[in-house]
Parts: structure tokens; sequence; C-alpha cells
């Protein structure tokens, strides 16, 4: 997949965008107001300005979360992000359905099923492949219901509209986090083990050519070498210890890791670890600033992590999806850009991600409320805070 642009005025894509007739929102929420900051309580007090158009819609909004083995993500900020975010905006839990697919297609299948008979007009979907939820998306569409992707672009879909982080640019934030912690952490002749996301999620696909994109040029000058590059089933962490276990035994060289996520870079720290590998000798990279990630990084195993104010993500697919069960079309300012589903163009909000380490953790996902620094600063880990300017 390709980025075809993230701009700031698409006023010439509103035609494009446009999937039902209805008036635009009159109180338009614009992806400046839903990135300006302030933390998830501030972000979705904004969505009350579209409490006219719940009153207005009709049918059931249906949100299809994919796992919770992936990331702590889904079950702990996603799926109660949504709730919130839909009252917030006005609607009751009547209106709407948030359920997980625990990692199985089919069950995100039977889920899509069980919401089309309930009386869904508009579909949310994370999706655990692009195969399974295409078939999802054209069963939607034929009945006229509206499909948002959410996070994962589903390759060959249906989907109106794409909410998700610029994904490329997380994983050159990862490229960039290890090439730093090269250096920091003093870490000579660099031997580098890429553990990458799921061969059928699109997403790791792009945090990939991101992060080779920083890291390609390191090898081309040898001034790093590639030893391993695996993407890792379904993110199962298990599977991602054993991979990285195996790859460490054949290759103890090692001593630098991309990991794509937070629960991929504790697969490999828990293996350093049983190693008898102390803290700031080989670096590991991650994502989603979990609470596990932002410990890993005061402790010394992980160097850093790539935050993704998901209220952010939450807040625009709520908009979006609230719009759209109400016929109505977004404010051309929600939208800023566009994103090749291979079988069309997909009028896209692509938000910004922000890399964490030791440095900026309070002025990052504690000043967000993102972290509880009260769950952060247990134990061992107080003064690792206080060090770390962690109040």
């Amino acid at each position: 997949m390709r980025y075809l642009g993230t701009v700031a005025t698409i006023a010439v894509m509103a035609g494009a965008v446009a999937f039902a007739a209805g008036p635009a929102m009159a109180a338009g929420l614009s992806a400046a107001d839903l990135a300006a900051g302030g933390g998830q309580d501030a972000t979705f007090a904004k969505l009350a300005a579209l409490k006219d158009v719940a009153a207005a819609g009709k049918g059931k909004i249906a949100v299809l979360l994919p796992d919770t083995q992936s990331s702590a993500r889904w079950a702990g900020v996603d799926a109660p992000g949504f709730d919130a975010a839909f009252k917030a905006a006005g609607l009751t839990s009547d209106d709407y359905m948030i359920v997980n697919a625990q990692g199985s297609p089919q069950t995100q299948q039977t889920q899509a099923e069980q919401a089309i008979t309930q009386g869904a007009s508009v579909i949310v979907i994370a999706n655990l492949d692009s195969g399974s939820a295409a078939a999802i998306e054209s069963t939607a569409k034929a009945q006229g219901i509206v499909s948002i992707d959410y996070d994962r672009l589903t390759l060959n879909g249906d989907a109106a509209y794409y909410v998700s982080f610029d994904n490329v640019a997380v994983g050159k934030l990862q490229g960039q986090g290890l090439a730093q912690a090269i250096k920091d952490w003093n870490v000579k002749n660099p031997q580098i083990f890429e553990l990458g996301g799921s061969p059928t999620d699109n997403n790791a696909t792009l945090f990939e050519q991101g992060y080779d994109s920083v890291l390609q040029p390191m090898y081309d000058a040898k001034q790093a070498t590639l030893v391993s590059r695996i993407r890792v089933p379904n993110w199962d962490n298990q599977q991602g210890a054993t991979m990285f276990q195996q790859g460490l035994q054949a290759n103890p060289q090692i001593n630098a890791v991309l990991a794509a996520n937070d629960g991929l870079g504790q697969s490999a720290i828990s293996v350093l670890k049983n190693n008898k590998v102390g803290p700031k000798t080989v670096p590991v990279t991650g994502q989603d600033a979990t609470l596990q990630g932002i410990q890993n990084i005061l402790a010394g195993y992980q160097y850093m992590t790539v935050y993704k104010p998901i209220y952010e993500e939450v807040a625009g697919a709520a908009t979006l999806a609230i719009l759209a069960r109400a016929g109505q079309t977004p404010d051309p300012s929600l939208l800023n850009g566009e994103v090749d589903a291979q079988n069309h163009k997909t009028p896209s909000l692509l938000l910004t991600p922000q890399s964490v380490n030791a440095s900026n953790i309070e002025s990052t996902v504690i000043q967000d409320k993102f972290i509880d620094p009260t769950q952060l600063c247990t134990g061992d880990f107080a003064k690792m805070c206080s060090d770390a300017g962690i109040k």
C-alpha cells in the first residue's frame, strides 16, 4: 500500500468522500480538533457537538475489535474508549455494540452477521486479516451498511473511510529509536534482529516499510548487520518469544532488537533476561506505550515505544460512524489523507504518532493520562520514576 499524501486542505476530495445524501455536519469537527491534545476527557468532550446528529441517526453502530493477544490496547483502551466516546456524543447503549473476536476471523464474521441481524447501519472494523474483513464489508455494502476501517486497512475491501495513525511514520520512529539507542547504549558492531508483526496485518507491513527506511541504509553502509527479519503470526507474543529464542541461539551475537510492538518487545526482553543480559545492553523497541512497555523503558531493557493517542483515533472513528449513521457526510477538514486499498482510494483520517523514551514519559503518556503513574511507579519502579521526573 502507498500513501497518496496527507494534506491540510482537501476540499477537492469532498465529492469523492460522499457516500450518502445529506448535508455536512453544521458543527463540524476537524482533524486538528481531535489532535489538539488535552487528553481523552477533553477530546471526547468535543463530541458533544454531535448530539443533534446522533439523535437523527438510525440503526446500531457495531465496533468489531480483533483480539486481546496482539496488544493490551484493544480491551483496555479501545473498547472502553468507544463506549465513552459514544456516550459523550449522546448515544445510548442501545445505539451501539462493541465486541472482540478474540483472534478468530470466523468469530468476527459471526459477530458481523449478528450485528447486521440486530440492525446495524454502520460497522467499524479492526480486522484480523484483509480477506475475512473484505467479505464482511462486501456483505455490509450489499445491505446498505457503511463500513469504516479502524486502525488496520482492509485491502480490497469496501470501507467508506479509514481511521488510523500514519503507520509508515510509526515504523520510522522505531527505526530512528533503535539507531539512537545503538549510539546511546554504545552498542558495538550492531547485529540487529527484526521481530515484526503479523504477515496478515497490513499495518505490520507498513511498520516494516518505515523502520527499514531507516535501517536498510545502515545495513548498506555496513554500519549495522541484519541478522534476521521475521514476522510473527497473529502478533502472538509466545510465538514471538520462541522465534526470538531460536534466533538468539543460532546467532548469539545479536545485540539490538527492532520489536514491532511492546508485546513482542517483552517477548524478546524475557529471552534476554533468561540469558542473563543486563539493562542498557541490548536495546529493544516497541509500540503502543503499554504499562509494561513503559516499565521496561524505565528498567533499561527497552529503549523506546511509539505512543499513539488512541483516544484521538477512537474519537475520529466515532465521529465518522455517527455521521454515517445519520446519512451525513463529514466536514472535509475531518479527513486529511487518502490511502490505496488496492480496489479503491479510501478517504482517511491519519493521526500523528509520538516517540517515547525515558526522557519524555512525563510529558507524553503521563500528561495525557494514558498511563496512571500510581500503577506505573509501584515497588521497584518508584525510584526509577523519580529519577525520570515522573510525578
